[in-house]
């Protein structure tokens, strides 16, 4: 074991564990990990624990990783698993004295991105949350949030109810990665850690003092450039204020001077997106899983065909902040159909526009925080010089409506605006180096840099004509056998193969510096001498090229503020292209839905398909129509066997509500929708022993909180409500839970189920129907097809027990399922009385009573004798009574 690793490994023996986090130790030429970091991040790296080395047997374990490792480990660490990473450095070459140098969390990535490089992909935003009590015992949300890309800090105060339902919309809708709470032990502070806990956001406590809304305001002032007057508005918001002040701490932002000025302060309205909670972002397959196996498992897969890191980010927070403005909506689906009636301007910005667009947003965090480097500048200018490009590509379609305001006019201006730019950078900049991958200022530019690059020149020649002169006399001839190379340690030298060399023996005068297995290194004297005058001047010539590379630089910085705008019309424009694309190659072409304004309109789709399912391979789908009419079939219970198809049915209707109202054309034949507030779902079973929670508490969970969400303008998803429990209680809650948002929401929703007996509600409300999927049997229905169509109606058979027989259960199994199914049936039926035929059989045997009890004598033999005639004098007239037939059956 070496000291410098005894060191390091002494040090990390004092560190306390933290929870999810990871503590990176930097070396000059690795990092490095220990102990159970060290395993987790080796899973996470190399996916194997063989990579974990040990300086002694009972050590603990090391991992290493290089840069480009790191990068990915960052990504996954911080964009997928919600970790914390801290780094620690040696201070003044110490082996034992560490301390921390940067540390990043999924919310903040400021001392990393460089790090991270073009990897990460999400915009890292993170928020704070302050409870409070409110007027008449309402519960008051103070919500902030910072995107450090964009340089955005947002306030949002509201009412929320005791599930936070609100709160999860608006942490949903923002894409949040990191979040600060109060540390205190009271029952709301309780609830939100389990909120974000389901939501896989990492939590941070932070002191109640923090969230003091005390000199916030000049903060807000100096970060925005504005006046107290002309954020009074923002600032009424008290406990939104204290959020925003507990965010500005713990990312430091005041002690950054160059951020002053620079960040945007809105207001974020819950209402202008639809809501979404997490149980519909898996139900609807909107953002890829751990587990996916194929891109277009994901509606953001299957969408994904954007060109650009910015556009990708787009389509993300797209897919999470569907429309609810009309006019906007209809203005995208005016985009798209441009693009797909243009296919030659499409493919042009794909294939050849789009391909110069750098991350710029990464680019203007860059200049903000003084890192920037010519390299970036150089970016910038290539698509500066093709903005001209862009513009001329979509004057073409100048009559598709929105063109111009989105897109044509926004270029022109930063096409005006960076006109002084892309002089500046063909002044400055050698652009004849960039062909070698080179990024270099222009000798041209400065009378030193011309001056040592001539003196350059001269040298290189005086080495050349001393190559011919010692070519001559060693009788090698110079460039075949003889050659002059720039050694990266050497510097110009000379370079025999090992059986020439021989001939340096016969010659003084020469140095061999080195023998490879490429060959001898060697020089003499004058070559030495014009080898170090080279080197000094090419050190003179880096140290006069960085000091210019950073006043271009500077200047380039100035241009910033043109970049942000630039980059959002730019990103727009990508995810446009990218539905036009999707929607035009999509298995069969997706059309553009009619869209009513809210308030109004149906749900009527033509020949509907789920586009995920479509688009895997080998699959043929087998499309259905949808109508839902407001106070006729606004809830339609689905009914049916087991794998027939009525999950798919009905998280198709909310995938299709969504695309619309992001902007995309939709998988139908024909489409009218109206826009919904909220899509809510509660499918599928499953628990999480990790938090506690069991099936059935999952389900009553999401359930509370679609009941309490829910308005009348929402869509619901449900899909086999009830299975965490007993048959009686499940179908109890599931016909509750249904006649309430009958009567009390009266919201569109779809119903999925296996309780045959919910479908009688349609017998009490004229607004539900019922529909079944289709199957046929055949062979005293033993064999089962399934036909994976929807009609109206009702299914009285599941077909579990034929499924059971598709996947090969052994036969004695089925058997007794078959008979064991059978017996229940008989018991079902014999106990299968409607509410009329108890309450008419208990009015009855109550008179039959009476009128014993009246005439019954003292003597009780004599009493039970007249009981067990009065049975029988009315035996034929009981038996045809349901309820007194199974009665008579009892005694």
């Amino acid at each position: 074991m070496s000291k410098d690793d005894a060191g390091l490994l002494s040090f990390a023996a004092k560190l306390a564990p933290e929870p999810n986090t990871i503590r990176v130790f930097e070396r000059a030429d690795d990092y490095v990990t220990v102990g159970d970091e060290a395993a987790q991040v080796a899973q996470i790296v190399y996916k194997t624990s063989s990579a974990l080395k040990r300086s002694t047997p009972d050590g603990p374990a090391i991992c290493t990783m290089n840069g480009s490792l790191l990068a990915n480990f960052l990504k996954e660490a911080l964009q997928n698993l919600g970790l914390r990473v801290i780094f620690y450095s040696s201070a003044s070459g110490s082996r034992t004295n560490w301390q921390i140098s940067k540390e990043a969390s999924p919310g903040n990535l400021q001392e990393v991105e460089d790090l991270i490089g073009t990897s990460y992909d999400q915009n890292p935003v993170i928020i704070a949350v302050k409870v409070q009590n409110g007027p008449n015992q309402t519960r008051v949300i103070g919500f902030s949030f910072i995107d450090t890309s964009s340089r955005e800090l947002g306030l949002s105060q509201f009412v929320d109810n005791d599930l936070f339902s609100n709160f999860e919309s608006l942490a949903i809708q923002l894409g949040v990665k990191e979040a600060l709470i109060v540390d205190d032990a009271s029952q709301d502070t309780q609830k939100v850690t389990a909120l974000l806990s389901r939501l896989n956001i990492l939590a941070s406590t932070r002191k109640s003092s923090q969230f003091s809304s005390k000199d916030v305001a000049q903060d807000l002032e100096r970060l925005t450039g504005k006046t107290g007057l002309e954020l009074a508005k923002e600032l009424s918001l008290e406990a939104a204020v204290g959020s925003a002040g507990a965010l500005i701490k713990y990312l430091s932002l005041m002690a950054h001077t160059g951020d002053y000025g620079q960040y945007k302060l809105t207001t974020h309205d819950l209402s202008q997106y639809m809501r979404l909670d997490a149980s519909a972002i898996k139900a609807l397959n909107i953002m890829p899983g751990p587990r996916d196996g194929s891109k277009t498992m994901s509606l953001f897969g299957l969408l994904n065909r954007c060109k650009t890191t910015s556009g990708v980010r787009t389509l993300a927070q797209w897919l999470k902040q569907p429309l609810m403005d009309h006019q906007e909506i209809t203005a995208r689906h005016d985009l798209v159909q441009g693009f797909i009636e243009n296919s030659i301007t499409r493919q042009t910005l794909r294939d050849d526009l789009f391909l110069v667009v750098p991350d710029l947003g990464k680019i203007s965090r860059k200049f903000y925080r003084n890192i920037a480097k010519l390299e970036d500048v150089v970016r910038v200018y290539q698509l500066a010089i093709r903005l001209n490009d862009f513009i001329d590509c979509l004057s073409d379609m100048s009559d598709v409506p929105g063109i111009e305001h989105y897109y044509v006019g926004p270029l022109k201006t930063a096409n005006e605006q960076f006109a002084k730019f892309a002089e500046l950078v063909e002044t400055t900049v050698d652009l004849q180096a960039l062909e070698r991958n080179e990024y270099a200022v222009n000798p041209a530019f400065d009378d030193r840099l011309q001056t040592i690059k001539g003196r350059k020149e001269q040298l290189i020649n005086e080495i050349k004509r001393e190559q011919s002169d010692i070519g001559r006399q060693l009788g090698m001839e110079p460039d075949k056998k003889l050659k002059l190379e720039e050694h990266h340690v050497y510097g110009w030298c000379l370079r025999l193969t090992r059986t020439d060399a021989s001939c340096l023996r016969k010659h003084s005068g020469f140095t061999e510096l080195a023998t490879l297995k490429a060959g001898t290194y060697f020089l003499n004297r004058k070559l030495r001498e014009l080898n170090n005058e080279y080197s000094d001047l090419s050190t003179e010539y880096r140290k006069t090229q960085s000091t210019l590379v950073k006043e271009v630089v500077e200047i380039a910085g100035t241009y910033t503020p043109i970049l942000g705008p630039l980059g959002i019309c730019l990103a727009h424009l990508d995810v446009i292209v990218s539905f036009a694309e999707a929607s035009q190659f999509a298995p069969l072409p997706y059309v553009r839905p009619t869209m009513h304004p809210r308030h109004e309109g149906n749900i009527t789709l033509k020949q509907a398909r789920h586009p995920c399912m479509e688009a895997q391979s080998d699959m043929r789908f087998i499309p259905n129509d949808v109508e839902l009419k407001r106070g006729s079939s606004e809830f339609l219970i689905i009914t049916g066997p087991n794998m027939g198809g009525k999950s798919t049915y009905i998280r198709q209707i909310g995938v299709i509500c969504l695309m619309a109202q992001i902007g995309c054309f939709v998988p139908c034949s024909e489409a009218e929708l109206c826009i919904v507030d909220c899509v809510l779902a509660r499918v599928g079973a499953g628990d999480s022993q990790l938090k506690g929670i069991s099936t059935f508490m999952a389900e009553m969970l999401e359930t509370a909180s679609i009941l309490k969400t829910a308005t009348k303008e929402s869509l619901i998803v449900i899909d086999e409500l009830g299975r965490g429990t007993s048959t009686y209680d499940g179908f109890g809650l599931a016909w509750a839970i249904s006649q309430h948002i009958v009567e009390k929401i009266g919201c569109f929703t779809l119903f999925a189920t296996h309780f045959h007996e919910l479908t009688a509600l349609s017998d009490n409300y004229p607004q539900v129907e019922n529909m079944h999927v289709l199957a046929e049997t055949t062979g005293n229905e033993e064999d089962i097809t399934l036909l994976y169509q929807v009609a109206p109606g009702i299914s009285d058979k599941s077909f579990g027990i034929h499924v059971a027989e598709v996947v090969s259960f052994p036969e004695k199994v089925i058997r007794m399922a078959k008979r064991k199914a059978e017996e229940l049936e008989e018991l079902e039926g014999a106990h299968n009385l409607t509410q009329d035929d108890i309450v008419d059989g208990t009015k009855r045997l109550k008179q039959a009573l009476q009128t014993w009890a009246q005439k019954a004598p003292d003597d009780e033999g004599a009493a039970a004798k007249l009981l067990r005639d009065m049975i029988e004098d009315h035996r034929s007239e009981f038996e045809q009574q349901p309820f007194l037939k199974q009665v008579l059956e009892c005694l």
